[in-house]
């Protein structure tokens, strides 16, 4: 953990800017003033300046959108904000987890136990389900992975295990199939639902065929 972590996750216990931040991380690309103080209920000057704020701090970066006209008369180019690509954590006392866990994944593919290792992930899903019967949308959410509907998917906007990822992408990737697949068969649902369908910027698991009820 670092000082400039701790101060970054801080401005966050401000209500307003925790609401600005979650209303850009929401939508998954880029989202103009407007649309962050509105989502917020807050006026544009308010969210203007709490949104250039988080960009300090690190967790939201600034862009601006091409404008449709071009020329005299069509205006300034709206600014926009994304969430920031990096990480954010806070441990006290400072922990490494992720360092084991590279470690670990190292392991696993020295010695070709990609199949133990996607069993093991298996099993951990069933254990997160917990013998609860709710929806793995909840469940989901509560594990980071930011779930959100379209066009009769439920897609992840974030990888809890993005950095792993980058380093083992085969392999995490298909541990995080494993999970996702035995989360829903311990919730008592179809294992099946669970797809790689990976996608620039987000997780590589999509589920199908939402149940609505």
């Amino acid at each position: 953990m670092s000082g400039d972590d701790l101060d970054a996750l801080a401005l966050l216990h401000d209500p307003v800017r925790r609401s600005l931040y979650e209303a850009v991380a929401s939508g998954g690309g880029d989202v103009g003033r407007g649309e962050a103080a509105e989502a917020a209920g807050v006026s544009r000057a308010l969210a203007g300046h709490h949104l250039d704020k988080l960009v300090e701090a690190g967790l939201l970066e600034s862009g601006f959108r091409a404008q449709e006209r071009k020329g005299p008369g069509s205006g300034r180019p709206a600014k926009v904000y994304r969430r920031a690509a990096g990480e954010r954590s806070v441990s006290l006392p400072p922990r490494d987890y992720q360092a084991l866990a590279s470690v670990l994944a190292d392991v696993v593919a020295v010695l070709g136990a990609e199949e133990q290792a996607e069993e093991s992930a298996r099993r951990a899903g069933k254990r997160l389900a917990g013998g609860r019967a709710m929806p793995v949308e909840d469940v989901l959410r509560e594990r980071g992975y930011e779930p959100y509907r379209e066009g009769g998917r439920l897609r992840l906007r974030n990888c809890p295990f993005h950095v792993l990822a980058e380093e083992q992408p085969l392999l995490v990737c298909s541990m995080n199939l494993a999970l996702c697949q035995g989360l829903l068969d311990g919730l008592g649902d179809d294992p099946g639902r669970a797809e790689l369908d990976p996608r620039p910027g987000e997780c590589c698991v999509a589920l199908s065929k939402i149940n609505e009820d």
